[in-house]
């Protein structure tokens, strides 16, 4: 297979498996954020605009990560190993316990920050719980494609070629950059939908909102540069399964 090919079939790979996460939050999710408004369409029609909207997001992100990672000395061993038809199971072996020991970290973490959850989160969580299936398939996978394999890998190629001149692999600093830049961005993503769910956002909600997200989103990039991406994708289901379990 030309390298060109392999991509092409990464890429494909890649999209294909963040899917199930668009139509889990599409039509679990959605309907829920929507129930109370006046839609000037169907609520399926805006459910298959949004579910497009987002594929197309998600195939941006698995093309840039396709096309990208490799040059920055960032991978994902099992989507590659399924890409080339190779054995995948001893490359994810390598990445399990690093991923259920980092989203174990990030769900203690998240925990501690629940101690001093803003009011109006409070409340919306005895309003409103995210179904498991979009918590594990959205949470889990699709936004690790898209904020680690698709942001992460964009920011460090673009330090790594204009600061460092594509010379080497990309240091420690820029790494430890785009990880950073990546996790604040992965918390602000989740300002959107707190917002329709609560309406107008204070400074104290949205700042929470950030630093408890961003707090596991430096777990996952860390995971990401040094085990893999899917040891990140392990890690962030692992929090999802453990809050659940709690919260039961």
């Amino acid at each position: 297979m030309t390298q060109s090919g392999s991509r092409r079939r990464l890429f494909f790979v890649v999209w294909l498996s963040g899917l199930p996460g668009i139509a889990a939050v599409t039509w679990l999710v959605l309907p829920a954020l929507l129930a109370d408004r006046t839609l000037p369409m169907p609520i399926w029609a805006v459910q298959l605009a949004a579910a497009a909207q987002s594929a197309l997001l998600l195939g941006a992100a698995a093309a840039v990560g396709a096309l990208l990672a490799h040059q920055v000395n960032l991978h994902a061993p099992v989507y590659s190993a399924l890409t080339n038809g190779t054995p995948f199971l001893g490359p994810l072996r390598k990445q399990a316990l690093p991923g259920v020991m980092g989203g174990t970290f990030g769900a203690a973490v998240i925990s501690g920050f629940t101690l001093v959850a803003p009011e109006p989160l409070l409340h919306l969580s005895n309003q409103f719980s995210m179904p498991a299936a979009a918590r594990l398939l959205y949470g889990g996978i699709t936004e690790e494609l898209l904020l680690r394999w698709g942001l992460m890998t964009l920011m460090l190629w673009l330090l790594w070629r204009f600061i460092q001149r594509r010379k080497g692999i990309p240091s420690d600093t820029l790494v430890a950059v785009a990880v950073a830049t990546s996790a604040v961005l992965f918390g602000v993503g989740h300002l959107p939908a707190a917002s329709a769910m609560i309406g107008e956002l204070t400074f104290g909600v949205s700042a929470y909102l950030v630093a408890a997200n961003a707090s596991f989103g430096l777990v996952a990039g860390w995971l990401f540069w040094r085990y893999g991406l899917e040891s990140a994708i392990i890690a962030h289901i692992t929090v999802h399964a453990i809050l659940l379990a709690i919260s039961q």
